[in-house]
């Protein structure tokens, strides 16, 4: 989600699709009620490390996972990249199409968890996933449903804050041992892919927003090179 952990092709414009949620009701829930709370969640703006390493890339097909408010898919095609648009909270979804009709952009909006959403296999030149909040399953689903997206040569760009995976059980009830982490990932990576990046470095963080006080990020961008054999 933008700037922060939160969490068939439909229509291809900015309207949303029906409400044919695919998904747990209680996670559905959970963020709506997140998004309800605030007016703006999150700062409006495109993440840095989004901008960054998509800087030398050839605009095609990409997958926005946890798209929030939609900053970073508006971002996208303003960037003239084709973009579907993911995301399990409704509320945020509104916002976010009537931020892609204030653009004047095209976006394909699914209403979904990554793991229950009919996306095409290996057709995205970027999966983007910008702090996204993936619940971790013993099968790993959620690391898996990430991989299958990527088309032959392109990318898979998951972006996280340094060191919550290590942190403790939070009052609040966030467990970093509920969620997917970028080392998760990275495990499951074989001969088919190329890490192009795998490191720490300095938040650029756009102001506002929630999720601002975060320093570091931890970045991996891995390239497919073949397709599943």
């Amino acid at each position: 989600m933008s700037d922060d952990i939160a969490a068939g092709s439909p229509a291809s414009d900015t309207s949303l699709p029906g409400d044919g949620y695919l998904g747990d009701p209680s996670v559905r829930a959970e963020w709506d009620a997140r998004y309800a709370d605030r007016q703006q969640l999150w700062s409006g703006r495109p993440n840095g490390a989004l901008v960054a390493e998509v800087a030398g890339l050839v605009p095609g097909r990409v997958l926005d996972v946890g798209c929030g408010e939609g900053a970073d898919a508006v971002w996208l095609a303003r960037s003239g990249w084709d973009v579907t648009a993911l995301e399990v909270s409704g509320v945020a979804l509104e916002r976010a199409a009537g931020h892609a009709r204030d653009a004047g952009v095209a976006i394909r909006w699914v209403h979904a968890a990554l793991t229950e959403a009919a996306l095409p296999p290996a057709s995205f030149d970027l999966v983007s996933a910008q702090y996204p909040a993936l619940l971790r399953t013993p099968d790993a689903a959620a690391e898996r449903a990430l991989l299958a997206a990527v088309a032959p040569g392109g990318v898979l760009l998951l972006v996280h804050h340094a060191g919550m995976e290590t942190q403790q059980t939070h009052d609040s009830g966030f467990d970093p041992a509920d969620y997917v982490w970028p080392s998760m990932v990275t495990a499951l990576l074989d001969d088919d892919w190329k890490i192009e990046v795998n490191e720490q470095r300095p938040r650029v963080a756009p102001d506002g927003g929630a999720g601002a006080h975060h320093t570091d990020d931890l970045v991996l961008r891995a390239r497919r090179l073949r397709a599943v054999r």
